[in-house]
């Protein structure tokens, strides 16, 4: 299988992006990264955000963004937004309560993104879930994560966030392989039970097993990195993660 290129989640540098886009998008880019996943704008409209990637010759792989973005007169603003930037993934990072406070919200929920992903096919475009932790505690005798994508149509992307789902007690790892072929976009977070600043690489993640399993049966088109503690400037983290991830020959 061809080599899984790498690109960063914005929200590792999002203050370094506030202060200044254009050049924490040169620095990612000179680090190696091949692609951003957005999670905010920064008061930019698609075209410019999309100039600032073409310059840097990076790709937009993904952006999280809210459920209500993707409902009723929204949904075609998101999909023009998207369209210009080239992104077909267009990720909900998380759930307002009542969207996932009982089994019962789950379900329906999982009905919502499918209808969504319906109305999305003639775009080329995917909607797809970002877990927390939330979604591997137990709910009502079932993980709320087998609850979602067990009742979703397999066009809904599976964004499994590895370090998430261990802070939540669950082991994401096995989920690759239970939902084959979804798991296009997959966030590397490192989890370590001593130390809440570990870099990829440096924690108690079996990343080995999860690249057999995304370079096998995920389906994978990205590794994703996002770093959320700081041991070190977040620039220099998002570095670090990447020269750890080449080291593992990545």
């Amino acid at each position: 299988m061809a080599r899984i290129p790498i690109a960063l989640q914005l929200y590792s540098v999002r203050v370094d992006c506030e202060k200044d886009l254009p050049g924490t998008l040169e620095a990612v880019a000179k680090m190696g990264y091949e692609g951003v996943e957005f999670a905010g704008y920064y008061g930019r409209d698609a075209k410019e955000l999309r100039r600032l990637c073409d310059e840097q010759g990076l790709k937009v792989v993904g952006t999280h963004i809210g459920l209500d973005t993707l409902l009723g007169d929204e949904l075609k603003k998101t999909v023009e937004f998207n369209r210009i930037l080239g992104n077909k993934y267009l990720i909900v990072p998380g759930l307002a309560e009542n969207r996932r406070n009982s089994r019962a919200a789950w379900l329906d929920t999982a009905r919502v993104f499918n209808e969504i992903a319906e109305k999305l096919k003639p775009e080329g475009m995917f909607t797809g879930y970002h877990n927390h932790a939330i979604e591997f505690a137990p709910m009502d005798g079932e993980l709320p994560w087998d609850t979602f994508f067990g009742n979703t149509v397999p066009e809904v992307v599976m964004q499994l966030d590895i370090g998430n789902a261990l802070h939540g007690g669950g082991d994401p790892i096995p989920y690759i392989e239970r939902y084959p072929g979804r798991a296009q976009v997959v966030h590397l977070k490192e989890y370590s039970s001593t130390n809440d600043k570990a870099l990829i690489g440096e924690g108690d993640v079996d990343w080995e097993a999860v690249f057999h399993l995304c370079e096998g049966i995920g389906n994978t088109e990205w590794y994703i990195v996002e770093q959320e503690s700081y041991a070190y400037p977040p620039l220099e983290c998002v570095d670090r993660c990447l020269k750890n991830l080449k080291e593992m020959g990545k």
